[in-house]
């Protein structure tokens, strides 16, 4: 949800006790500012996650033009091959994905086809519980995997934020954490992120400094360490909106705003590794498209395809992709057959997508067979699990068998 102005910074750039001490803190500029500062996080890699919310039809998004189950099934959703954007002989995008074609063609974006998991469960709640936490089933769980892996970037005394949502629901429970703090936020051009009357009572603890040493005590450094760490941060931040707006146009959507937010912090190096928005969950339905799909799904499709490759766009355009993964996920697929309603009912695999400049690129695993459903959609062979544990092992740098309680085994996602 929306923060104010003074919740943002107490959840972006520290706790709400360290960010309240404010420039009261003694000493805090001439002791650890300098060294506070000259933290370097531009080799960190960083993860994007994007949740489609209401389950994604895969078959309309990448759309199996040429298979005859597809054609047969689906009388009027059916997209002709003359209507895609055709990545292969037998699969293309939907109509209003030029934009995702093109980044296959370049390389920047996998496919990983029928993902899913065993068991699956289509209560939207459940199993988008089960994505979030990546233990399907354990009702007990209350942390989320990208909450973990904040955690595990959190050292011992370090209060910098490792997680951060950008978007206009609350936050989803991926994010959620034993202790590292993850803010919610939807935009940072409005907010100033020092006030003007900061200005005089900073210069006043500065001179007060210089006046009287401060005793030692662990809790006092901590607190100056940690203010320190925030106005660095913020300073880090207040320059990449002053540099102006990107080269990049980014389309006119909320989607398309939060990945420039995210894509600002970013370049901001700040020390934020894992990011999480959403596209369908702010309004009625989302992508649970049970009736009249064709002209709802287009849209969705249109403002994902052109907001994510805005965001690629725009990285690129300075090297920042090489650091930035961005994963597209949905609480499940939709049946194979459309309804009598013009629509999809839930389903259990669909693909997801990968976007950046490391990537292998092009379709891992093969289609679905539409010839072998499980409860009238399509069957997944590649446990959602395996994508995550591919991600934290090799892009992040954590244990992944710590984080998601078991050994999945990588796929052949990353060039290295």
């Amino acid at each position: 949800m929306a923060s104010s102005r003074r919740a943002f910074l107490k959840s972006l750039f520290g706790s709400a006790t360290l960010v309240s001490l404010g420039p009261d803190v003694p000493g805090l500029w001439q002791r650890v500012a300098r060294a506070a500062g000259a933290t370097d996080h531009r080799r960190d890699t960083v993860v994007v996650a994007l949740q489609l919310s209401g389950g994604n039809d895969g078959l309309n998004t990448l759309v199996p033009y040429a298979d005859e189950h597809y054609g047969r099934s689906r009388r009027t959703l059916r997209l002709r091959d003359k209507e895609v954007h055709k990545i292969g002989s037998d699969l293309g995008f939907h109509p209003q994905m030029p934009e995702f074609a093109r980044l296959v063609k370049e390389g920047r974006l996998t496919v990983v086809q029928g993902v899913g998991y065993p068991n699956s469960n289509r209560d939207h709640d459940g199993a988008m519980r089960d994505w979030h936490t990546a233990r399907p089933g354990d009702t007990q769980c209350q942390t989320g995997w990208l909450g973990r892996a904040a955690d595990r970037f959190q050292a011992v005394g370090d209060p910098r934020v490792r997680g951060a949502f950008v978007g206009d629901i609350a936050q989803p429970f991926a994010l959620h954490t034993r202790g590292a703090v993850v803010p919610s936020l939807v935009a940072l051009e409005p907010w100033q992120l020092e006030q003007p009357e900061w200005q005089p009572r900073r210069e006043e603890a500065e001179r007060r400094h210089q006046e009287t040493a401060a005793p030692p005590n662990p809790l006092w450094e901590h607190a100056r360490r940690a203010v320190a760490i925030a106005h660095a941060d913020m300073r880090r931040v207040e320059a990449v909106l002053a540099a102006g707006p990107s080269v990049t146009d980014y389309p006119p959507f909320a989607l398309a705003a939060h990945l420039k937010t995210v894509a600002q912090l970013v370049r901001a190096d700040i020390g934020i590794r894992v990011f999480l928005t959403e596209l369908g969950g702010g309004g009625i339905g989302g992508f649970d498209n049970h009736a009249a799909q064709r002209d709802n799904h287009a849209a969705l499709l249109r403002q994902l395809s052109q907001s994510v490759a805005a965001f690629v766009d725009d990285l690129a355009a300075d090297g920042t992709l090489d650091r930035v993964v961005l994963m597209t996920f949905s609480e499940f697929g939709r049946t194979l057959a459309e309804n009598g309603r013009r629509g999809t009912d839930h389903g259990d695999a669909a693909p997801m997508f990968l976007a950046g400049s490391r990537l292998c690129g092009g379709l891992v695993g093969p289609h679905p067979d539409l010839g072998d459903l499980d409860r009238g959609a399509p069957r997944f062979h590649t446990d959602f699990r395996r994508v995550y544990a591919t991600l934290l092992d090799s892009w992040l740098g954590l244990d992944s068998t710590a984080i998601l309680s078991h050994r999945y085994e990588a796929l052949d996602l990353l060039r290295t």
